[in-house]
């Protein structure tokens, strides 16, 4: 007579848990990838991963956020998703082994997690509807009744013989099936999405941008010195950084766009739109940017051809006269699409320099991750107080009435960039031959100027560098050095003195409040 084998008892329970564990994975997918469908319909802002990850990032102090944009650089964002996806998943692991002894607990642990999405996602500066949380909350649903229903296959039953067990069987087909569910919605709620923002890129794709009336002055001969590995006088389009806080680009209509100015001072309140911004006198003008967030040495600078509306003639016509001539607003609040504000002074504004409305980087459209289809920029000024992306809005008010969204977190009100110069080539701990090495980089004081460029070798005197040509004083300036190197390690130090006659200091300030300060410096051993 032949004996059934019987599997050991601890066999069992393992597989078990290993099911309880998948049962909790499963789940959150389900949750994720309904959320990421009902995101579609609402707007992919909407989809918890992107709401918890934005509210994360409102709240994150502002010294790790400083250190994520160091460390990561514009992965940033990829590297927040990717922790509350990771996040995520072991909370989900944890719930799935809770079901094996309390399956409603496990269940209301789902809910609650899509309850947590929905208070993201409708507390978001850029969420105007309580429709916002619907994505969230439906995906939970589905998430807690893919738990509950797994977690039912996996309950202890007397089976024939004695014993006890579990419906492996009935599990596989449940489980099966919610995967491909799942896969099925994720992907479908992808499509959507990407889908959503079609007639946005159709707007884009259908602007002409017209000549300006006040085109750039020719770029001089000499811009550009012929040293490899210096930067580009002009940084290609695709290389040019991006810090902001959008885990989602967003993606604009510009035939529905619309900008409003109002506040203190506006005699003339106006709602423009984007062809409005086509028909008036455009200028171009070259303009390097700088992000607060860069340390000394770093890659967050870059200079563009930018093509706009003059700012200042916008607020003139709208009756805006700055503080420095009795008018009643020093600050001029620019609010975007996805909820930024940033807060920029009146009276910079309003001094005579190319603060302009962006409609254009490098002869073409604004990309969407720059701004599309309006974006503003004031040179001699950080982004974080000059340069709102999607910008929709313009207040007049005062630095006393209202805190925009980096002061808030301890940046400073008023923020002009500080007098920098770079190294770029040699690379930190290359080995050039002794012999002729080519030293050379980038230097900016946007609105200043650049007036000379010195270089150090160790602890010897500063030496001049050969300035390549000044295009204006709103760009960056690249400069080069012959330095006769001889064996052995070295330390290569610069300086910048801006057209005001001021040294770049040798003193090192972080970037918070106000932007770095110090000096850059590449060690390198001479072969």
């Amino acid at each position: 007579m032949k004996t059934e084998r019987k599997v050991p008892r601890r066999h069992v329970d393992r597989w078990r848990v290993a099911a309880g564990a998948l049962s909790g994975l499963l789940a959150g997918c389900a949750a994720l990838a309904v959320a990421e469908l009902l995101s579609a319909a609402v707007r992919p802002e909407s989809g918890p991963v992107v709401a918890v990850g934005g509210a994360a990032i409102d709240r994150t102090p502002t010294a790790v956020k400083d250190w994520a944009i160091q460390r990561f650089g514009t992965d940033d964002k990829l590297v927040l998703q990717a922790g509350i996806l990771a996040v995520l998943a072991l909370l989900a692991l944890v719930l799935g082994l809770l079901v094996l002894r309390r399956r409603r607990v496990g269940a209301a642990g789902v809910l609650l997690f899509g309850v947590i999405g929905a208070v993201a996602a409708t507390t978001r500066p850029d969420s105007t509807s309580l429709g916002d949380a619907v994505p969230s909350l439906v995906g939970s649903v589905a998430g807690a009744a893919v738990l509950y229903v797994l977690a039912g296959r996996l309950v202890r039953r007397a089976v024939a013989g004695g014993g006890e067990g579990w419906d492996r069987r009935g599990f596989l087909i449940a489980a099966s099936t919610a995967a491909a569910a799942s896969a099925g919605a994720g992907v479908l709620g992808k499509s959507l999405n990407a889908a959503s923002g079609k007639d946005a890129v159709a707007s884009r794709a259908g602007v002409v941008l017209p000549g300006p009336a006040s085109p750039a002055a020719r770029v001089p001969r000499g811009v550009q010195p012929r040293v490899p590995g210096i930067s580009s006088f002009v940084t290609p389009t695709k290389d040019f950084y991006r810090v902001d806080t959008a885990l989602v680009v967003p993606k604009v209509n510009a035939g529905t766009w619309r900008l409003r100015i109002h506040g203190k001072g506006v005699t003339h309140e106006g709602t423009f739109s984007f062809a409005d911004l086509l028909r008036r006198d455009l200028i171009e003008r070259d303009i390097t940017l700088t992000c607060v967030s860069n340390e000394v040495g770093g890659p967050y600078a870059g200079n563009a051809r930018w093509i706009g509306v003059p700012l200042a003639e916008l607020l003139e016509e709208s009756g805006v006269v700055p503080p420095s001539r009795g008018g009643p607003a020093d600050q001029l609040v620019a609010r975007s699409v996805d909820g930024m504000t940033i807060g920029t002074p009146v009276d910079d504004v309003m001094d005579g320099r190319d603060a302009m409305l962006a409609l254009g980087m490098n002869g073409e459209p604004l990309p969407f991750a720059h701004g599309f289809p309006v974006r503003m920029l004031v040179p001699g000024l950080y982004g974080y107080v000059s340069a709102c992306k999607w910008i929709r809005d313009i207040e007049l008010t005062t630095f006393d009435d209202y805190d925009p969204y980096w002061v808030k977190r301890d940046w400073a009100r008023k923020a002009p960039v500080k007098t920098q110069s770079r190294i770029d080539t040699p690379k930190p701990f290359a080995r050039p031959e002794a012999g002729t090495v080519m030293v050379a980089g980038v230097a900016w004081a946007q609105h200043r100027g650049i007036d000379k460029v010195e270089v150090r070798v160790d602890d010897g005197p500063w030496r001049p560098a050969d300035l390549a040509a000044e295009d204006t004083r709103d760009t960056w300036r690249l400069w080069s050095f012959p330095w006769e190197a001889t064996s052995g390690g070295h330390t290569l130090t610069v300086r910048a003195t801006d057209r005001t006659g001021t040294v770049q200091t040798g003193k090192r300030a972080r970037t918070i409040p106000d932007g770095a300060s110090g000096r850059h410096s590449v060690v390198v051993t001479v072969d």
